[in-house]
């Protein structure tokens, strides 16, 4: 990995393609009016949010689910009640 002293926070890397998949992303990169840089950098940013995005959802879902649910009924027997044979 090549670092420079860019400000900002920013960190330059290394990658290796094959010339097929640089060719397109180049292509792709004019298309969409940015370099290739670009182009991975938006979508590293993009998959490092999703991942973000689920890790907090996963996290709010099992404390929902320690909680616990209030489904308005009443138990009006133990348990041992209940299973009694």
């Amino acid at each position: 990995m090549a670092t420079s002293g860019n400000s900002g926070g920013r960190q330059n890397v290394t990658i290796s393609l094959s010339r097929q998949v640089l060719r397109k992303a180049k292509i792709l990169a004019a298309r969409r009016d940015t370099s290739i840089s670009g182009l991975l950098a938006q979508q590293i940013e993009s998959l490092v949010g999703e991942d973000e995005a689920y890790e907090r959802s996963e996290r709010q879902a099992a404390g929902l689910l320690d909680r616990g649910f209030h489904m308005g009924g009443i138990i009006r027997a133990s348990r041992d009640e209940l299973h009694e044979r």
